[in-house]
């Protein structure tokens, strides 16, 4: 029996993503609060950075990996316009439905389908850029997933992975006390879940650094792999291409 880790945790791998999943519909209905609030709203400036460096183009396809709330889907969606496509998934599917109703109520309808990232209903080389923003951390299998989104990607296209990362060590000690000790109680304030937000700080704690990732995607196929700091490294955007 293989395990692996669920935060600090150590389970059954084949347990992991039903773990994962008790996590994400806990916090659903509260998930975009809670981002503004755990983040400073810090989480919004991320992603429209990752936007402008996507630089999707009118008619472009697009295939954003637990997207969740749709935050970025929105925004591909306005850049790929009506002759492009832009695939909302996620393998948590009460985390899709909110993303689903906020992306109607804002006018926006787009294919929208529950799948895990290791195992994607894709055919080779049907997109042009993939996006993963904070959903590889939270993976059983990254290099499993990152060889799938390799696979999805036309020659040329790119793979965009935003995700907390390794804090510049000045910043560790206060970073470690917000994330152990002020989390986990706006959880238990806002969202009445406190130790799904303990996971949350404990998952980051977990996932692979800056150049450890870096490598992972060389090694799942991309020719050219570039990370951008964000926040004092906080948070880290990885590019890949495909070659």
């Amino acid at each position: 029996m293989s395990s692996t880790h669920f935060g600090f945790q150590t389970v059954d791998e084949r347990e992991k993503a039903r773990h994962v999943r008790g996590v994400f519909d806990s916090v659903a209905s509260r998930y975009d609060v809670m981002n503004d609030l755990m983040s400073l709203g810090l989480h919004r400036a991320w992603k429209a950075y990752t936007v402008m460096v996507a630089d999707v183009r009118e008619g472009q396809q697009v295939l954003d990996i637990a997207g969740g709330t749709g935050d970025l889907a929105m925004a591909f969606a306005k850049k790929a316009g009506p002759s492009g496509r832009v695939v909302h998934t996620d393998i948590n599917e009460t985390m899709l439905r909110t993303g689903r109703d906020r992306l109607v109520d804002a006018g926006q309808v787009l294919p929208t389908l529950v799948c895990d990232a290791e195992h994607l209903p894709f055919a080779s080389e049907s997109f042009d850029l993939v996006s993963v923003a904070f959903g590889l951390r939270n993976m059983t299998h990254k290099d499993a997933a990152l060889r799938e989104m390799h696979r999805v990607l036309r020659p040329g296209g790119k793979l965009l992975v935003l995700e907390f990362s390794r804090v510049a060590k000045p910043l560790e000690k206060v970073y470690d006390w917000y994330s152990f000790q002020v989390l986990p109680r706006l959880g238990r304030l806002v969202a009445g879940d406190a130790d799904s937000y303990r996971y949350l700080a404990e998952s980051i704690r977990m996932h692979p650094d800056q150049d450890t990732l870096k490598s992972m995607m060389r090694e799942g196929g991309f020719g050219h792999v570039d990370y951008h700091n964000l926040s004092g490294g906080v948070v880290a955007l990885h590019v890949g291409i495909k070659c």
